[in-house]
């Protein structure tokens, strides 16, 4: 059963990155760029690390949903990855980033990538268990536990990612954008 789960968690963290990478590789208008920036500044400003940690939850909780759950994760995926395109359409010096990178090499990416490959392995067990007609009473707990991994991670996560915005902003503003 343990090693069905590590399976599972690599199958979709892949699936997840791959996701991501499609979406990052999208044709992106000029349009839809802007129209992008205007939504995600309205929805970053004043934001701290509870605000990324509430975002980053409810994106993430539904991707334990059986079955649908992997639906949503892919779809968030390709969604974040289009999000990257549009910012580098806005912000054309941002090209040299590769976008795996932002998954892998951030430790906030890193860490809300696991934290969602979490949702959607279980997400997909827990389909699996029912298509098998399984007693679900056996997943709950183990459900209940990835769930509080997450939430931990997240919350983590959301300090970590506040921190590098708030250090980013202040090298900023002294010019010292070298880094």
């Amino acid at each position: 059963m343990e090693k069905n789960r590590i399976i599972a968690f690599f199958v979709f963290l892949g699936f997840f990155t791959a996701a991501f990478y499609v979406g990052s590789m999208s044709t992106v208008s000029e349009d839809e760029a802007n129209a992008f920036m205007e939504e995600f500044e309205a929805l970053i400003l004043d934001i701290d690390a509870f605000g990324i940690f509430s975002h980053n939850t409810t994106l993430a909780l539904p991707m334990f949903i059986p079955g649908f759950g992997v639906a949503w994760g892919l779809f968030s995926a390709w969604s974040t990855g289009f999000a990257f395109a549009s910012i580098v359409v806005t912000a054309p010096h941002l090209s040299e980033i590769q976008p795996l990178s932002v998954l892998f090499l951030s430790p906030f990416g890193f860490m809300e990538l696991v934290a969602y490959s979490l949702g959607i392995s279980r997400s997909y067990i827990l389909i699996v268990a029912v298509a098998k007609k399984n007693n679900l009473i056996l997943y709950v707990k183990p459900t209940l536990i990835e769930i509080g991994i997450m939430l931990g991670i997240l919350m983590a996560g959301g300090y970590i990612e506040i921190y590098m915005i708030e250090l980013a902003q202040q090298q900023a503003s002294l010019g010292m954008t070298d880094l």
